[in-house]
């Protein structure tokens, strides 16, 4: 059987100084996840209506939706940036500076006029303040799961770098159910004029909270014993580069990343316009549907993260990745059928059971990946890079093929990232894996030469 362990622990842990760490990295990617994908939720039901108007509603959508994909092109920017630093300065001082970002630009996109009033001001404001969000959750998720991977006990690592992924499926449903509650509550002129503006301000608020709990967190045990022994990394990405085995993983862990982002996105965003815009289905069972399969993920992703502990994080992945291809064909054709009790299963199964198997695993084998002197930027480069291609095009992909070829060309795109995913997880070596910490950073010789 395939392990994956954990290490004992740099220095001792409180229970309150791990308690406290794990809510930091659940609330803040819970907020990041919840102002960045509400963006993506608006893109294909507010924005190409008031930001991109034009006769026809699909180049409408499609041009909504890629300013969606801007946010994933300046994401690798943000991990760059905040990875570097978190290898030089600490994983802990990154993460305030990312959300005080991602609550800024989500509350001016909240009161940004629309091209009705300022004209072509308005999708370029909107792209900018789209921008300023890539950046910040780009730097935010190296640092929040390194936070709980590096404070893990031995042992459970996958359990705890599952929490800040859990971020993720709260922000989505917290996104989808304020849009929906918004939606049900107003009417639609209501809704397009101010309602949906409601859910993009109350970031303030969440953001205001997080940084309260984030102030209080110290630097993790592997970070600072590094710091002690070995020194920050000088260049971390420029190290990254030069080792054999780093090049490796970077290369593998953005190609087993492909269909992750993709099934997140086709499933928990383009689900939502497909459904209500080619197939002319009521928008609000489909807000509610991905709503509810959030809600499921939640409890599914610690429960992948802890069975990844035991057999393993590339098996999970893989069978992860494989079992959300095969349901990806009854969630279309009950998408097609309109049965809304049909949709909502299917949903459920794919994203909100299906999908945690590849996402519960993912922070503690990415982590793994990279020695502690350059892992903030390794993981950061490894989810941010391929976050272009495997999330932020997905949308704007599947619209086109969608629209062009109907559920053939998409199945087809699903299972072209599938096969690549798959065989890019099973090609990552065990011994090359930083699995216990106990190879914390690579010496300065080893640099160029490759890890043993």
């Amino acid at each position: 059987m395939e392990t994956t362990p954990s290490g004992p622990g740099e220095e001792s842990r409180s229970g309150t100084d791990v308690r406290l760490v794990v809510a930091s990295s659940v609330f803040g990617t819970t907020v990041e996840w919840y102002d960045f994908f509400l963006y993506g939720t608006a893109a294909g039901i507010v924005f190409n209506k008031l930001y991109f108007p034009g006769d026809d509603p699909l180049v409408a959508t499609v041009l909504s939706f890629a300013t969606f994909a801007l946010g994933f092109l300046a994401r690798p920017v943000g991990g760059f940036l905040f990875g570097h630093l978190g290898d030089r300065v600490g994983r802990k001082k990154t993460l305030v500076a990312t959300m005080l970002i991602m609550g800024v630009a989500t509350c001016l996109i909240g009161l940004l006029p629309d091209y009705a009033m300022i004209g072509p001001a308005a999708p370029i404001l909107l792209i900018v303040l789209r921008l300023a969000q890539g950046v910040a959750v780009g730097g935010e998720w190296g640092g929040a799961v390194l936070m709980a991977t590096e404070y893990a006990p031995a042992g459970k690592r996958g359990l705890y770098g599952s929490f800040p992924q859990i971020g993720l499926a709260l922000g989505l449903t917290l996104g989808t159910g304020v849009l929906a509650a918004l939606n049900a509550l107003t009417t639609e002129a209501a809704f397009l004029s101010w309602g949906w503006r409601i859910g993009f301000l109350l970031s303030a608020v969440l953001v205001v909270v997080g940084l309260l709990i984030r102030v209080k967190i110290v630097e993790t045990p592997a970070f600072r014993k590094m710091a002690e022994q070995e020194g920050e990394s000088t260049v971390p990405a420029l190290e990254l580069v030069r080792d054999r085995v780093s090049r490796r993983h970077l290369l593998l862990g953005m190609g087993s990343r492909l269909t992750e982002g993709v099934a997140f996105n086709a499933w928990a965003v383009f689900v939502i316009s497909y459904g209500s815009g080619t197939l002319h289905l009521d928008r609000q069972p489909l807000l509610q549907a991905v709503m509810i399969a959030a809600a499921v993920m939640v409890v599914f992703i610690p429960v992948f993260g802890r069975v990844s502990d035991r057999v393993g994080r590339r098996r999970a992945f893989a069978v992860g990745a494989l079992t959300t291809l095969v349901l990806a064909i009854p969630a279309l054709a009950a998408l097609h059928a309109g049965n809304t009790v049909l949709i909502t299963v299917s949903l459920v199964a794919v994203l909100g059971i299906s999908y945690p198997l590849m996402y519960g695993p993912q922070a503690a084998f990415y982590a793994e990946l990279f020695p502690v002197s350059r892992r903030c930027t390794g993981i950061s480069v490894v989810y941010q890079l391929s976050g272009v291609v495997a999330s932020g095009l997905t949308p704007l992909v599947l619209a086109y093929l969608a629209g062009r070829t109907g559920t053939n060309g998409v199945l087809v795109y699903l299972a072209v990232t599938t096969a690549i995913s798959v065989v890019c997880t099973l090609a990552i070596r065990e011994r090359d894996m930083f699995a216990d910490d106990v190879r914390t950073a690579v010496p300065a010789t080893a640099v160029g030469q490759g890890n043993a």
